[in-house]
């Protein structure tokens, strides 16, 4: 147990790990899911496409947006695109690298739900059975039918014990037509998905290697700073809950003590860490105030650093020095020959 425990708090703090094993979870699952899928097609000319189509793409749009959700970066990508501007402008760079980082992880599970399905064939043979060339795979020699009849046959293939066209075009021919198309649109599209992937992990930092650079710096920081902003509030949170409590024990503890007419006893004072970690925000107004002026006003990303050594390529090179500069002592020694 304690070893899970190490794992998921590890996973906890590393939030690129964490999300690409929830990937991974997300993708073992859809490939479970169809594997458990009771496929049934309805066999009927109206019904088989919309069928057939449905199981190919509405389980990968919910698996897709179920890879948004589970993402806890969702909710920190729309604050931040949502929010006013205050003191800091909105870098739309960083928040393209973010969605494009959230939907690269969200898109493995639907592509391997739709690789699975093509591969199976299952879905395509129910979706396109009516339109199967009988002039090519059947029967010539059949005498001719309408073609709302012959719709009406060709539906059935994919329902072997309900099918009466053999003498039109064998099932199995007609099955496996369709299996081989849909197969080989499946490894196309497992070659299209393995190639954008490896153009977007591999070659598209090295086209813009300073704007990747800049924007995954920035995407980490808003990722960290809500973390420690969140952390902040708590520790703030827990200190304020614990002077009120302890506020509130020692008035009923005075209340109870003038009640029976004895003096209380005395406990020796100790200030402790929860006084000081509340900053002075001692009241909920004040703390409400603090927590919408973060929300508008957010603080400049400008810490003061001080002054760049110049003359060897840094950006403070050329600028005046904004400190001044320290006085020299001078120090005079005597000598005497004695």
């Amino acid at each position: 147990m304690d070893k899970f425990r190490t794992i998921f708090q590890f996973l906890q703090s590393n939030q690129e790990s964490f999300m690409n094993g929830i990937c991974r979870i997300m993708a073992l699952t859809s490939a479970q899911m169809y594997s458990a899928f009771d496929f049934n097609c309805p066999c009927l000319p109206r019904y088989n496409l919309a069928y057939g189509l449905g199981i190919l793409l509405v389980p990968p749009f919910i698996l897709f947006l179920l890879g948004f959700v589970l993402n806890n970066n969702v909710s920190m990508l729309v604050e931040e695109w949502r929010r006013p501007q205050g003191q800091r402008g909105k870098d739309r760079a960083v928040l393209r690298y973010m969605f494009c980082s959230m939907a690269q992880r969200a898109m493995i599970a639907p592509a391997v739900w739709v690789s699975v399905t093509l591969l199976d064939g299952k879905g395509i043979t129910c979706a396109f059975c009516t339109s199967v060339p009988v002039e090519t795979l059947g029967n010539t020699s059949h005498p001719s039918l309408s073609q709302g009849e012959m719709k009406q046959v060709l539906a059935r293939i994919p329902c072997k014990e309900i099918y009466d066209g053999q003498e039109l075009i064998t099932n199995e021919v007609a099955i496996r037509y369709l299996r081989c198309i849909s197969q080989a649109l499946g490894w196309c599209f497992v070659l299209l998905m393995t190639t954008l992937a490896f153009l977007v992990r591999s070659l598209w930092p090295c086209f813009t290697q300073a704007t990747f650079l800049k924007s995954r710096y920035w995407s980490h920081y808003i990722d960290i700073k809500h973390k420690l902003f969140d952390k902040t509030c708590a520790e703030h949170a827990r200190s304020f809950a614990k002077v009120c409590i302890q506020q509130f024990f020692e008035g009923m503890s005075i209340d109870l003590a003038a009640a029976h007419c004895h003096p209380p006893r005395k406990v020796p004072a100790d200030p402790g860490e929860a006084a000081e970690k509340l900053l002075g925000i001692t009241d909920q107004s004040t703390m409400n105030m603090v927590l919408k002026s973060w929300h508008r006003c957010k603080p400049p990303l400008h810490l003061h650093p001080p002054a760049l050594p110049s003359g060897n390529g840094w950006a403070g090179e050329g600028q005046p020095s904004t400190h001044p500069p320290v006085p020299r002592r001078e120090t005079a020694a005597y000598y005497s020959r004695v």
